[in-house]
């Protein structure tokens, strides 16, 4: 057994955040843990320090491998219906307290209220209903024959499953995971983001309050190249899963290669928004604005608008008209639109990527600079234009509220330019024309693509990247395909003493 850190209190070891109580220390094994260190998190919404939260490493991740490979055979030997009932009681306690998780990860993280308390508080629901209803309901595959004998095909539990999420939607990303994971019949440890960790030790509380068994679901916290270095690391880990950038996935995947444990990867993006000449203007306008969702921080965002050469004159128009009515301010009031960016380290680097469009020659055409009436974490919604082709603006995800503008005459220049990149998460297509968006998908280069709409997303689709935007398909089936050890038994058809 590894070394155990210590349990028990220390100082700090709660915080009182948007009038809800949260832990700050790790959950291991169906017990709070200490660590000797403490990590800040920090409020983007003003700069406030919310909470100490236990930085974690080497001991309390092994710590935490242990006892969710200990928990593991009972939460394996459990049927579908067993787990599901579990995830169901999960799930609506959950749901009773999306008020309280909606105020925290607000604070925490600055994404808007009215959102988390409408939409991703409830998908955190949603994702864990989803799949254990999947698991009972709709993982079979149908018998077939080979020479008169049968093949039956069954998902078996793995093991324990290390489930690293960011901060930009750190909870419905985590359960996103968590959800399929554990109905797998796999067992958890959750490490979340730095800049927005306290939602994860919420959710550990009402799981354990909801009878989730004790080490079946775990949190360490603590800085990516300690804790989560470590858990990427132990050989006892059987899947890991990571949502965030290309140079994080690189250095877990050479760590996961030594233990040859899979891994999925929903990795950054630099999606296109493309305009066709007979797309209606104002839907266009509509879904580009769009993009600036959750202040530009979101993976999936078409931040290159591509626009038909007939129609960019109009567009800009309208966009610019539509942008200075974007009302940006506290996330926490209803009327916000788009709140602050995570942290003033993301903001430098956000405005880095503007400061050097500028040197390339690009033009601002809107934005570009922080708001200072609200606060050094609030940049303003930015547009750029004429951008030289290959430049870093056009070419590296941002993930901020900065688009790009670019123009093309004919389709096939279109199709060129939105795919000339190293990404392939996702793509916007707006046109009149049904036979039109068939032609132009079916070359587009891209894991989800959205024409005439955008984030409308199905737990039962395939989620994932293309090129360096991840590796892996999630959703559905595919979910289980990852989380469980899928097997195959053949029956011959004699033999039978019965």
């Amino acid at each position: 057994m590894p070394p155990v850190p210590t349990k028990g209190k220390i100082a700090m070891s709660y915080a009182e955040v948007a009038g809800v109580r949260v832990d700050t220390r790790h959950w291991i094994g169906g017990e709070r843990v200490a660590s000797a260190g403490t990590f800040e998190s920090v409020s983007p919404i003003d700069g406030t320090v919310l909470a100490h939260v236990a930085r974690g490493g080497r001991v309390e991740a092994d710590a935490a491998v242990a006892a969710a490979r200990a928990a593991f055979p009972a939460w394996a030997r459990l049927t579908p219906v067993e787990r599901g009932e579990i995830l169901h009681r999960v799930a609506d306690n959950v749901e009773a307290h999306i008020e309280e998780l909606a105020q925290l990860e607000t604070a925490d993280n600055g994404s808007l209220l009215r959102s988390h308390r409408r939409g991703v508080m409830p998908r955190v629901v949603l994702n864990l209903r989803f799949f254990a209803d999947y698991a009972i309901n709709e993982l079979s595959h149908p018998v077939f024959e080979t020479r008169g004998h049968e093949n039956h095909v069954s998902w078996d539990p793995s093991g324990v499953a290390v489930i690293i999420t960011p901060w930009n939607a750190p909870l419905m990303l985590a359960t996103w995971r968590i959800g399929p994971a554990l109905a797998s019949g796999d067992t958890v440890v959750a490490k979340p983001p730095e800049w927005a960790p306290l939602t994860a030790s919420y959710f550990a509380q009402l799981a354990h309050e909801a009878g989730l068994p004790a080490g079946v679901f775990n949190v360490v916290q603590g800085l990516g190249t300690e804790a989560g270095a470590a858990l990427t690391a132990n050989p006892d880990v059987s899947r890991i899963c990571f949502t965030g950038s290309v140079p994080t996935a690189k250095v877990i995947a050479h760590a996961a290669a030594d233990n040859l444990t899979p891994c999925s990867f929903e990795l950054g993006g630099k999606s296109p928004t493309v305009i066709l000449d007979d797309a209606d203007l104002d839907l266009a306008v509509d879904l580009a604005i769009e993009q600036y969702d959750n202040a530009g921080q979101v993976c999936l965002a078409g931040t290159r608008l591509l626009v038909q050469e007939g129609i960019a004159d109009a567009f800009t128009e309208r966009f610019r008209a539509r942008a200075a009515t974007i009302r940006q301010g506290d996330p926490r009031d209803e009327d916000t639109q788009i709140g602050p960016n995570i942290h003033l380290r993301h903001v430098e680097r956000v405005l880095g990527f503007v400061d050097r469009a500028k040197a390339d020659g690009a033009t601002v055409v809107y934005g570009g600079e922080v708001n200072d009436d609200l606060g050094p974490h609030y940049l303003r919604p930015t547009l750029i234009a004429d951008a030289p082709a290959g430049s870093e603006i056009l070419t590296q995800e941002v993930f901020g509220p900065v688009l790009t503008m670019q123009t093309f005459s004919t389709d096939d220049e279109g199709l060129a330019l939105a795919n000339g990149t190293e990404f392939g998460l996702a793509a916007c297509v707006v046109t009149g024309s049904r036979e039109r968006a068939e032609a132009f998908t079916r070359h587009l280069v891209a894991g989800t693509i959205w024409v005439n709409c955008f984030f409308v997303r199905d737990l039962a689709a395939p989620f994932g990247g293309s090129r360096r935007s991840g590796i892996g398909r999630e959703g559905g089936v595919w979910s289980f395909d990852f989380y469980a050890d899928v097997k195959n038994t053949v029956y011959a058809p004699n033999g039978w003493r019965e």
